[in-house]
């Protein structure tokens, strides 16, 4: 056991969740935190050294709180990981406002939540990590991912903006661009997922990314994010052929 502590959000499930087990058994102290309380215990009870503090992330005052409450318990978060994330790609095939503004709360303004309970912190012990997992669907806009897509790229610019604003104080941020991992919220998609990983291959490489790496961008799997990246720097006119003929082929 080591003296370090990291906060994930998001943890009750997927990435969030295999990304706790993965630092607890590296020897961190794990703080872990989402709205579902019952899978909370259950990690919690799965290794020695997890805590789990419920919360919902779009309660901003409550992000305080809790991150107080996670400081008190465990002392100083060496690393703050903010993995909360919805996605309903049924609602998507429409514009639903509702369901729009439900996935910009918990995504986006959640995730900032959370960052603006952690950001004095950081800035004042002028160390520390904070990083924020976006998603490669935020390099450009996907077919029936409007809100998903429009969530996860808000967050990588806005993690971009706060690369700067906390470079200077000592604070290193990183941002997290998986490509398709096995989740709950993927096991709604309906298309194929070319290079789909396990959430346990995403906590490994998370971990390297973020203990053993000093980059801001941690990605994976490579195959599939190089390909997106060829696709995020293509002109309109092309990328919108390709992404139209792609969907042709598998009947869409």
């Amino acid at each position: 056991m080591n003296n370090k502590t990291i906060w994930i959000t998001g943890a009750s499930s997927g990435i969030g969740k295999a990304l706790a087990i993965k630092f607890a058994q590296e020897g961190w102290k794990v703080a872990i935190s989402a709205r579902r309380e019952k899978l909370l215990e259950e990690i919690s009870k799965s290794q020695n050294n997890i805590d789990y503090f419920p919360l919902d992330v779009t309660e901003s005052e409550k992000c305080k709180l809790v991150f107080n409450e996670v400081k008190k318990k465990l002392g100083d978060i060496n690393i703050s990981v903010f993995c909360t994330g919805i996605h309903d790609p049924k609602s998507e095939k429409k514009l639903n406002l509702d369901k729009v503004r439900k996935i910009m709360e918990v995504n986006f303004f959640g995730t900032v939540n959370s960052i603006n309970a952690v950001y004095d912190y950081y800035k004042e012990k002028k160390s520390g990590q904070i990083s924020i997992v976006s998603s490669v669907a935020g390099y450009r806009g996907l077919p029936a991912g409007g809100a998903y897509c429009a969530s996860k790229s808000a967050l990588t610019t806005f993690a971009e903006s706060l690369y700067f604003d906390l470079k200077k104080s000592n604070v290193r941020v990183s941002v997290v661009h998986p490509g398709f991992i096995k989740t709950p919220m993927t096991d709604q998609n309906d298309f194929p997922m070319p290079m789909i990983k396990s959430p346990e291959f995403a906590a490994e490489k998370m971990f390297i990314g973020l203990v053993k790496s000093n980059s801001f961008e941690i990605d994976f799997p490579k195959g599939f994010t190089f390909i997106m990246k060829i696709l995020k720097i293509m002109p309109n006119w092309l990328y919108l052929k390709v992404i139209k003929k792609g969907m042709s082929s598998i009947g869409r």
